[in-house]
């Protein structure tokens, strides 16, 4: 039967349009009209076209549309993104990277403060939590400092699960030990950051977010609640679910860490 009307034929085309199966240039379009909320507008420009250019990799080596939406909703793809930005970026490095002061031992920046600890993605909880679990029971960064990070050892303030960090411990970095030192008690010390290359990868998971709005839930957890979670011999089910945050916790993270 043929609609009877323009609005009816306009009602019909966006019911088959639902019934049909995802493609990866559908999503390419969510891409291309996603507003995330605190993504300023040179960010989100960025983002978009990076993420962009993923698709068309994914689709140039045929990869299965439900696998790039998993790996988008979960973070592994903001993640390998993220990197690449930063490795882009460290060919010709910058002056804070060149003169950090950052060095094994000097744990002041894992001394975690705020609310949350650290954003962090479904993938990197997922990792994190695998490489603490074995550790469950042990002596860890709280034994050092009580707001420290449960992957430290207590003894060398070295991280236990260094492979598995998260982009947000990879990313912070500081020209100045006696700024971190004072700041981890509540100071506001400068001398201490982000690489810009945590923007992108935080912008690319929000756009991810709303690309895949009524497709697939993508969320953020707490990094300091998956560690202390899986230390004491939480499942990883269990722990992801503790360490859940709102919606809007990756909102705030965007805007607050251009800020």
């Amino acid at each position: 039967m043929k609609p009877t009307s323009s609005r009816a034929a306009r009602r019909l085309a966006k019911k088959n349009a639902k019934a049909a199966p995802l493609t990866l240039q559908d999503l390419t379009n969510r891409v291309g009209k996603a507003r995330p909320r605190g993504v300023d507008a040179a960010l989100l420009t960025r983002a978009k076209r990076i993420l962009m250019s993923y698709l068309e990799t994914a689709l140039g080596y045929g990869m299965p549309v439900q696998q790039v939406i998993d790996e988008m909703a979960s973070g592994q793809t903001a993640w390998r993104l993220g990197h690449a930005v930063r490795d882009e970026m460290l060919k010709v490095p910058p002056d804070a990277v060149r003169k950090a002061a950052c060095k094994q031992g000097c744990a002041f920046c894992c001394i975690l403060s705020g609310d949350n600890g650290g954003v962090i993605t479904g993938f990197e909880a997922a990792q994190l939590h695998a490489a603490l679990l074995p550790l469950q029971g042990q002596r860890d960064g709280r034994d050092w400092h009580a707001n420290a990070c449960p992957a430290l050892d207590p003894e060398t303030q070295a991280c236990r699960t260094y492979e598995a960090r998260p982009m947000i411990c990879r990313s912070f970095l500081s020209t100045d030990a006696a700024a971190c030192e004072a700041n981890a008690d509540g100071g506001e010390e400068q001398g201490a950051g982000l690489l810009g290359s945590h923007l992108d990868y935080l912008a690319i998971h929000a756009v991810c977010r709303q690309v895949l709005k009524g497709i697939q839930q993508t969320h953020t957890y707490d990094l300091a609640e998956t560690a202390r979670s899986a230390v004491t011999g939480a499942t990883q089910q269990d722990a992801l679910a503790a360490a859940r945050q709102a919606p809007s916790t990756l909102e705030h993270a965007c805007r607050d860490t251009a800020g």
